[in-house]
């Protein structure tokens, strides 16, 4: 099926057209293997590293690409649509630079930023803990101020990236205020007292390396203190819904790349003497896979236009989330079903769709978060339709 898409300029259109080039020629041989064997996809990064991909929503000025999220997201769209896991860093990458490009001083962006988002680095995000997931607050990783440094003690767990990663957006406990108490720091990994532990056995997205990342005694100069003491957990939120969006489009592009393979096993099965994709019981499976893709993209792009606008967003990024990774779970269940039994083997690439969008209804805040953070939305009245004039 053809995507349809609608850019802000020439640069942007080519832009995308040259990712989804790169991603089908160079990447897609390659997906299966990989993802069985459970290699880490450090080459595809630095490939797009190398396209300006892993900087492209932040100002050039600091090395990034000066693309909308609008752009962005579509980019990671055509990732996600070949390659889940690679689509999955690449937004855990941009969500880790999120806090140093916003909330940093002047001097530590232009110190530090050209070589995060230049390519050649690769990033990765500490919140959660093994028993502070949804509920951030209660994180007890501590970092403990002595003189010029802090120094880093606990576990942090679900780390994208983990052992993988050049560098870390670490939220640890400095006061024991549960709102005020959080403070960001940037860690580089090879920072004394830190580790990983091996990759989580996972059920899909096993290309993606997810780990424990452990710190005993991790000695940060202050000044890699991201923000001021205590601003953390409003860090850590604010970079979640952008983050919600990265997840929302590369859910999208699973979708699709889940509805792309039905299609065309259903023009070429054929069954009682004409292919399968024109019996009507089949074809409106199709017809409603397509409707749940569509929608997802709608809701993604909406959130996203209010972001570039600088709009609120929160609520619909939620909403974007929300309604683009259960779509991608419907749509992947049934695209086994339209497949039958090839569906459910590893000869066709449905069975592992499927098992790679469960996990997106469960990180970034599980959809469950989600409804939570739309409901309070409402509740404040701070959701819903507004009128605003596009600059």
């Amino acid at each position: 099926m053809t995507v349809t898409r609608l850019m802000p300029s020439r640069e942007a259109a080519d832009l995308v057209g040259l990712v989804r080039e790169v991603a089908r020629r160079e990447f897609a041989p390659h997906v299966a293997e990989a993802e069985e064997a459970e290699r880490f996809p450090r080459e595809a990064f630095r490939t797009l590293g190398g396209l300006g991909v892993l900087g492209l929503p932040y100002p050039e000025e600091y090395g990034g690409g000066g693309q909308p999220y609008e752009v962005y997201l579509q980019v990671l769209e055509e990732i996600g649509a070949v390659w889940a896991s690679v689509g999955v860093g690449v937004s855990v990458h941009v969500l880790s630079c999120h806090a140093l490009a916003v909330h940093g001083t002047e001097e530590q962006r232009r110190r530090w930023l050209p070589d995060l988002l230049g390519g050649d680095l690769l990033g990765a995000y500490c919140l959660s803990e093994p028993h502070a997931g949804s509920d951030p607050a209660a994180m007890t990783t501590r970092a403990r101020r002595d003189g010029d440094h802090y120094v880093i003690d606990g576990v942090k767990s679900w780390i994208t990236h983990g052992g993988q990663a050049d560098f870390y957006t670490v939220m640890a406990r400095t006061g024991e205020d549960r709102s005020h108490g959080v403070s960001c720091f940037l860690v580089p990994a090879d920072t004394p007292g830190l580790s990983a532990d091996r990759p989580e056995r996972k059920m899909g997205l096993t290309g993606s390396h997810t780990t424990m990342l452990r710190f005993d005694g991790v000695r940060v100069p202050v000044d890699q203190r991201i923000g001021a003491e205590g601003q953390g957990l409003p860090i850590a939120l604010s970079a979640l819904d952008s983050g919600r969006l990265g997840i929302a489009a590369v859910a999208t592009g699973l979708a699709q790349g889940a509805l792309d393979t039905a299609v065309d096993y259903a023009r070429q099965r054929t069954a009682f003497g004409k292919p399968v994709i024109e019996h009507q019981g089949l074809a409106f499976l199709l017809a409603d896979m397509a409707a749940a893709v569509e929608t997802a993209r709608a809701a993604t792009l909406r959130a996203a236009r209010l972001r570039d606008h600088g709009l609120p967003y929160s609520a619909e990024a939620s909403i974007a989330k929300l309604v683009a990774t259960d779509n991608a779970m419907r749509v992947t269940t049934d695209a086994v079903q339209v497949l039958g039994g090839y569906g459910y083997t590893r000869d066709f690439p449905v069975e592992r769709y499927l098992r790679e969008a469960k996990v997106m209804q469960i990180f970034e805040g599980t959809n469950q978060i989600q409804r939570l953070v739309i409901g309070r939305h409402l509740a404040r009245g701070t959701a819903g339709s507004t009128v605003a004039v596009a600059d």
